[in-house]
Order: structure tokens, then C-alpha cells, then sequence
């Protein structure tokens, strides 16, 4: 594995929906979920991180060191019980080893950092409040991502749809057809803004350099692999990463996020699509950082 990363990086990410629910809500009947003071849709950074998850998943295939933690039908203590194996621990033993070794706690979240990806990479809680369960500690992952907020209001619509497959033998006797439905927004336009911190994965994690090129092909193609027609037709269209010269970073994160604009061309109609949007990015940095278009 490469050497942990040295420079602190900010980043901004746009992507779109068209005729799909980008992250539904599942206190509102899943309906996309939308800011009731503003009209705003969002995304949350679960959801998104989820996305780059499956990516990493696909796209390494259990690979040793980019393996996915936190990840469908696998309990967490399953993953745990590697490290206490992997250490030579008797999960009976468990406090008297601890006893015994004071870097035991330690020496488990690094393990677990080196094994999975998400862990090295957007940390996890190994804490379980479970009698007798395993504990690897708890780990901030030097990756944040916030929640992700549409450039302008959108209107979710809601789509009633039939289908000629019947449940059951009672409903066949007496129709043909069933009815449901979906919901949708015609288009959003969406941006999300995400840090990367040098300093936590040099004294936490190791998150390298490696990592760090996997990061940005994952954000980039993260839902090419995640097709669904319940999430319609999704797409990352822009990604701009700010790379700061040191360790602790040059500039403040939103004067950098400032120097990418948005603004929706003609306001007299609704956008229903990326071309409706102006997208303009200041290339002047502060001393110290450099801006590099991804996409």
C-alpha cells in the first residue's frame, strides 16, 4: 500500500437526477427527501457514502485491504471477531488480555483500518452495546461528506403505475391488474461538498494516496453502477478538488467552495437538464492550494 496522504483536500461534487428518487424518505412514504422551509431536495451523506461503498466493493472485489465493513447481510461482529483472531485473542479472554497489553485497543483498530476501506476511510463505530459483544473501538475517518442540497427548489411528482401480475389466486378471480405507485423529481440538480483530512489519516487511519485515487474514481462513478429504475437516470457531471499545499490546509474550506458557481440560465422555465445550468469555476487560489478539475 502507498505511502498516507500529506495534503489536505476540499472538494465539490454535482451530479443530477432525471426522473427518479435520488434518496428517498422513509418517514415520508420514501418520497424524495426535501427541505420543508426551503423546497431544497437532499441527499444525505449515508446514502452517498453507500454509493462509493458499492463502488469500492465491485470494483476490488474483496480485495485484500479494500474490503467493505459496514455492508448488506454481514453483522458487524462477524467482521470484529477477524481482528481478535487475527491478534491470537480468546473473545472469553477478552479483559484479561487487555489487562495484559495495553496497546490491545490499538493494535484492533489498526487492523480493522488496514482490512476495510470504509473504516481507513470514513471511520466507524466497532462499539456495539450488546452483552458480550466485540469491541474494536471507535474510529473518525479522515473522509466527511455533507449532506448533499439541489441547486434549486424541485417538485416531487407522485407517478401511479399497473401492473398485469397478480398477487394472489383470490385477486386473479376478480381483476386484471394491480395498481401502485412511484415518485419522482423531473430534474435536480444537486451539490455536495466533502474534506478530506491529512492530519487524522496520518495519526488514525493510514488512508494513502492509493486510497485517495480509489476515492475519486468511486465518487466519479458511483452511480454507473448503482442503476435502478426507482432512481431514474443519475449522473456525477462535475467534481472540483481543492489541494492544499500543507498538512492542516492553506485556506478556509467555504472561501474555496465559494469559487464554484451555479446559476440556472433561464429562470422563466424549470431546468430539466444539466445544459440549463451555468457552471463557472474561479481557477484564482490563495496561496498554497491548487484546484484541480476531475470532471
Amino acid at each position: 500500500m502507498s505511502e498516507v496522504i500529506k495534503n489536505r483536500y476540499d472538494f465539490v461534487v454535482l451530479f443530477e437526477v432525471e426522473n427518479g428518487n435520488p434518496n428517498g424518505d422513509p418517514d415520508a412514504g420514501n418520497m424524495p427527501r426535501i427541505d420543508p422551509e426551503t423546497g431544497l431536495g437532499l441527499v444525505t451523506d449515508v446514502c452517498l457514502k453507500r454509493k462509493i461503498r458499492n463502488y469500492v466493493e465491485i470494483a476490488k472485489e474483496d480485495e485484500a485491504g479494500y474490503r467493505i465493513y459496514i455492508k448488506e447481510n454481514v453483522p458487524l461482529n462477524r467482521s470484529d471477531s477477524e481482528a481478535f483472531a487475527h491478534l491470537g485473542v480468546d473473545e472469553k479472554m477478552i479483559k484479561e488480555k487487555k489487562k495484559g497489553n495495553e496497546n490491545l485497543d490499538v493494535e484492533l483498530r489498526d487492523y480493522m483500518c488496514r482490512e476495510f476501506f470504509d473504516i481507513r476511510t470514513f471511520g466507524a463505530v466497532m462499539t456495539t452495546f450488546v452483552k458480550n459483544a466485540l469491541n474494536c473501538g471507535q474510529v473518525r475517518g479522515p473522509v466527511q461528506l455533507g449532506f448533499a442540497k439541489s441547486v434549486d427548489t424541485v417538485v416531487p411528482q407522485e407517478v401511479t403505475i399497473t401492473r398485469v401480475a397478480i398477487t394472489t389466486e383470490e385477486d386473479a378471480g376478480r381483476k386484471n391488474t394491480e395498481m401502485g405507485r412511484k415518485y419522482i423529481i423531473p430534474y435536480g440538480l444537486y451539490r455536495v461538498e466533502g474534506y478530506v483530512s491529512a492530519n487524522l489519516a496520518r495519526k488514525v487511519t493510514g488512508f494513502s494516496e492509493e486510497d485517495l485515487q480509489l476515492l475519486w474514481q468511486a465518487i466519479m462513478n458511483m452511480f454507473e453502477l448503482d442503476r435502478s429504475a426507482a432512481r431514474g437516470n443519475m449522473a456525477v457531471r462535475k467534481l472540483v478538488v481543492f489541494k492544499h499545499e500543507s498538512e492542516l490546509g492553506n485556506a478556509p474550506a467555504f472561501s474555496l467552495f465559494n469559487k464554484l458557481k451555479v446559476e440556472r440560465k433561464d429562470m422563466s422555465k424549470p431546468a430539466r437538464c444539466y445544459e440549463d445550468y451555468a457552471v463557472s469555476l474561479d481557477t484564482s487560489m490563495p496561496t498554497g492550494v491548487e484546484c484541480i478539475e476531475m470532471l
